[in-house]
């Protein structure tokens, strides 16, 4: 098979070509951006699952169909440890700038507001390198969004943003990616701002995404986190929709696969969509012709696990501590028989010969880390599907 006419994509967040699995979700927003266009009250949406099920690549989906309707959009990405202030102006200054040609003069005076709202986040006689510079090349609001109060200001700003966007008959989507990293004085501002602009009939909602434990993030931040958002869970694809996935993209490209071969690699990848993407390629890449059989699969399977054991597992493991590595081991040998479902931290504890206490600093930093999640109290499991048999088939 020709490598350059090779139609799968597994990068990270990179839209494969073939979107299979996801026209529940795309519809739902297409309402939501309906209903919101027409005055309707709606809620925010937030996206959840594990790490390679897509939740980039359909935040950026849905952004897309906002732009397609001509709202302003913005997108930003949280990091553990970085305030909201200036990823989220870059955002908003970006979603105004798509609204500003219908209403030039009140966007600057919102691009004011921006201004101010980011230049707030640095400190009294900070250096000039410490500045917030975007371009926004008109002066700082005064008294607006600069209280220093990030839920007071959180409140002004998306106000503001969102009352040019109804002035100009369109809407306000902010995308947020990996949500759950926000600091938590940001995530309460930030649902209390999303609750103050639904009750205001504002056309201006949050579109996040994030890791499973998400949920529970914003609900121990405001209470009724719970009503505010939408939530909508991202899952591994069924049979049907992997097979789509592959088969798609190789029709256009005048290819096909075997039955046997897409049960082979459905067995192979369980349908998470990053891996059935990796499969794909290697697949394509080994085959000597159309159509591709089982036995491609069997010849490409161990190029497609040393892959993505360098780029997918093992670059988590390599951020790893030794410490945090025995705690993630002990995970893997206890959900031996039960997949790289949660366990009981107390489990952990009893196979490592070691008090819970003891290895809080370890959990606690995997958590920082992104490696593991709480859906629980008293249960942990991995971000990364198929981690545990990761780590069983590999040695330090």
């Amino acid at each position: 098979m020709d490598p350059v006419a090779n139609p799968y994509a597994p990068g990270a967040g990179q839209r494969p070509p073939e979107l299979a699995g996801r026209d529940r979700e795309l519809h739902a927003f297409d309402v939501v951006l309906e209903r919101v266009s027409r005055g309707r009250p709606e809620r925010s949406l937030v996206l959840t699952g594990l790490r390679g099920v897509g939740k980039t690549v359909l935040l950026n989906a849905l952004r897309s169909a906002a732009v397609r309707r001509g709202w302003g959009t913005g997108k930003l990405e949280a990091r553990p440890d970085t305030a909201l202030r200036r990823p989220l102006a870059a955002a908003l200054h970006q979603a105004v700038r798509e609204l500003s040609g219908r209403n030039r003069a009140e966007a600057d005076e919102v691009l004011g507001v921006v201004k101010a709202f980011a230049l707030r986040s640095a400190e009294p006689g900070a250096r000039l390198r410490d500045r917030w510079h975007a371009g926004i090349d008109v002066p700082a609001a005064t008294g607006r969004a600069d209280s220093g109060d990030i839920e007071i200001d959180l409140v002004e700003l998306l106000t503001d943003v969102a009352g040019l966007a109804a002035a100009s008959g369109k809407g306000v989507a902010v995308c947020i990616d990996e949500m759950q990293d926000l600091l938590p004085e940001d995530v309460s501002a930030l649902c209390a701002a999303a609750h103050e602009l639904s009750q205001q009939g504002l056309p201006l909602i949050v579109v996040g995404a994030g890791l499973p434990h998400l949920p529970a993030v914003l609900s121990a931040s405001k209470s009724y986190s719970e009503r505010l958002f939408r939530y909508l869970r991202i899952d591994r694809l069924e049979r049907e929709q992997a097979d789509r996935a592959l088969r798609a993209p190789a029709t256009e490209e005048g290819a096909d696969f075997t039955d046997d071969a897409l049960g082979a690699l459905y067995a192979a990848t369980d349908g998470y969509p990053y891996f059935v993407q990796a499969y794909g390629k290697a697949v394509w890449d080994v085959a000597p012709a159309s159509p591709i059989t089982a036995e491609d699969v069997a010849v490409a399977a161990p190029q497609a696990e040393a892959e993505l054991a360098v780029g997918f597992f093992g670059s988590r493991y390599e951020r790893a501590t030794p410490a945090e590595r025995e705690y993630m081991r002990a995970m893997a040998d206890l959900g031996r028989d039960g997949g790289d479902g949660a366990v009981p931290t107390s489990a952990v504890a009893r196979e490592l010969g070691r008090t819970p206490q003891s290895l809080s600093p370890a959990r606690d930093s995997l958590l920082k880390k992104g490696l593991v999640y709480s859906g629980e109290r008293g249960q942990i499991a991995f971000t990364v599907p198929h981690f545990g048999r990761y780590l069983r088939s590999h040695g330090d």
